[in-house]
């Protein structure tokens, strides 16, 4: 007898009727039209207004407004004999959060990459590293689709932006022989205090080299050396076209935040990118 497995998670009933509710209210396009009015219109606008600018009746208008304000979308204030409708900013989180619980999209992420080859070794970058580190560099920007740099930084440029303690390389081979065939870095993205703890991720691989397993193993170690450090966000951009990057970092726990459309130009080309980030508080540390 063939058995079906249950699921991984279950979404509790009291999130699931919350988010049905918030869903049912925005199943008719009146109330979706009227929503995006007022979430669009700087200090809200009045239910009279509303009902001119829709072309619809004042007890309609006055209908569809209660049944967004009892969902929690939109918060009434009396002016007068007028009632003025702002949007609730909370909801501008809310529901996209729901369609992401919804959607299994905040389940728990994978720590790290766990299938990394033995033959790769991954240690902290020394001082002998450094011409290495910036061949593989200048090989990336080469593809095209790693960096929108078109040289190589300085040695000294490149040591002056990297944390001291998150930079990483990945040696390949045995004993005296071994190579240095990738690297990992981070960045601060602020030197304001209150993102201490939040920095931008490099990583290239050497050409000839990808496609077996070494940025998993760059990876790993960057994520659990920054959970190790305290850093509590990793962030990244990637070139849309870069899909293996894309999904290296969501095997390491990096989730996509968004599409930033034709964000710079590479030579003649606008490109877009994808921002991923990865938060220490949506792992599970003992996985790893």
């Amino acid at each position: 007898m063939t058995t079906t497995a249950p699921p991984a998670q279950v979404l509790p009933e009291q999130e699931a009727a919350t988010y049905a509710e918030w869903f049912a209210s925005l199943s008719e396009p009146t109330r979706v039209r009227l929503l995006h009015v007022v979430a669009t219109t700087p200090g809200g606008i009045t239910v009279g207004a509303l009902t001119d600018l829709l072309g619809i009746s004042q007890s309609t208008c006055s209908h569809h407004v209660r049944k967004l304000a009892d969902v929690g979308f939109l918060l009434l204030h009396k002016e007068g004999t007028s009632t003025r409708v702002t949007v609730n900013q909370a909801c501008c989180v809310g529901l996209p959060h729901a369609a992401d619980a919804v959607m299994g999209l905040l389940a728990p992420r994978p720590c790290c990459p766990a299938d990394v080859p033995d033959d790769v070794t991954v240690r902290a970058l020394e001082p002998a590293d450094w011409a290495a580190v910036r061949r593989i560099h200048a090989e990336g920007i080469g593809t095209g689709v790693a960096t929108f740099e078109t040289a190589v930084p300085s040695r000294a440029s490149l040591d002056a932006r990297w944390l001291p303690d998150h930079r990483w390389v990945a040696e390949l081979g045995q004993g005296g022989t071994r190579e240095v065939v990738g690297w990992t870095a981070l960045s601060p993205v602020s030197a304001r205090e209150c993102y201490a703890g939040v920095a931008e991720s490099s990583i290239y691989v050497a050409d000839g080299h990808r496609g077996r397993g070494i940025g998993k193993a760059l990876i790993r170690q960057q994520v659990l050396a920054a959970d190790e450090a305290g850093l509590w966000t990793l962030q990244t951009a990637i070139f849309t076209e870069n899909r293996a990057s894309i999904a290296l970092h969501h095997s390491a726990g990096y989730r996509t935040v968004g599409v930033r459309e034709r964000i710079a130009q590479l030579g003649d080309t606008w490109h877009d990118t994808v921002l991923v980030e990865r938060r220490a508080d949506s792992v599970a540390g003992p996985a790893c």
